[in-house]
């Protein structure tokens, strides 16, 4: 691939999308590239970027799907998920008792199995029924989202985090892998978003987890992502990010809650300015 076409679809993208392409590498930009070019008729991905400026909606939006990182599994990094089932979800349940409402976000969700991952974890602890709960997930890729909604995973990927215990009882095996039950799939609303967008219809939220998606983040998106998601998040509430972020050395909003890894809470600076706005 030439530079000239890599530094456009570099802009391009930032532009769309704020994720940056400096981590990757020609080669792997172009491996990429060569199943949306046949998938549009294109000898190959120069081809394809001679025609993009020019080209259909639906061709930006193939580059965009292929430009974006969706490696994901169920409960990835265990630690965090035991975590949040045996502390941060009892500690927030207690802060709510009276209104018997936990409204939580998946922020960069992928296709899914994170949003799952809570509604497993939600409905072991009983409380699907006897609180009321809204598990918000979101992704820039409508493909993505698509895919979540339906809830059906290749052998492969319910190999991947799952054990044979919660396989049995949350999915049904079909003829090319497995659909998560009804009773689960009914739990996350999902929800094409950018998060460059307004955050407004979320209204404020207990529990926040935007894990491994800054990663990709020029340093100024970054900073602006925390600030929108510290408003959005309750004075009480926490923050869930991947264990190679660190929101506390970008913006004053967060900081590390002791003894934890990835988890984060509004700093007292951060409660004070938003106590006289």
């Amino acid at each position: 691939m030439r530079d000239s076409d890599l530094a456009y679809l570099s802009a391009l993208i930032g532009r769309h999308t704020a994720i940056t392409l400096e981590p990757m590498r020609p080669a792997q930009v172009t491996a990429r590239l060569v199943p949306v070019a046949r998938r549009f008729g294109f000898r190959d991905p120069g081809a394809l970027m001679q025609d993009l400026p020019h080209g259909h909606p639906r061709l930006l939006q193939a580059v965009l799907e292929a430009m974006t990182t969706n490696d994901t599994w169920f409960f990835r990094d265990r630690a965090v998920f035991d975590h949040l089932r045996d502390h941060v979800l009892p500690t927030l349940m207690a802060r709510r008792m009276r209104s018997g409402r936990l409204r939580i976000w998946c922020a960069g969700v992928s296709s899914g199995q994170e949003a799952y991952t809570l509604a497993m974890i939600l409905a072991e602890k009983n409380l699907v029924a006897d609180w009321t709960i809204e598990l918000i997930a979101t992704d820039l890729s409508p493909v993505c989202i698509s895919r979540a909604r339906q809830g059906h995973y290749s052998n492969a990927e319910v190999q991947r985090g799952l054990g044979i215990k919660r396989l049995i009882a949350h999915f049904t095996q079909e003829a090319h892998g497995w659909r998560i039950s009804p009773a689960l799939r009914q739990i996350p609303r999902f929800h094409t978003f950018n998060l460059l967008d307004d955050y407004d219809w979320l209204g404020e939220i207990d529990l926040i987890l935007c894990r491994n998606v800054l990663l990709y983040f020029a340093l100024p998106t970054k900073a602006q992502v925390l600030d929108r998601l510290a408003a959005q998040l309750a004075p009480d509430g926490y923050l869930v990010v991947g264990s190679a972020e660190q929101p506390h050395t970008i913006a004053s909003t967060f900081e590390l809650v002791e003894g934890t890894r990835g988890l984060y809470s509004k700093t007292e600076a951060d409660l004070r300015r938003a106590s006289v706005r």
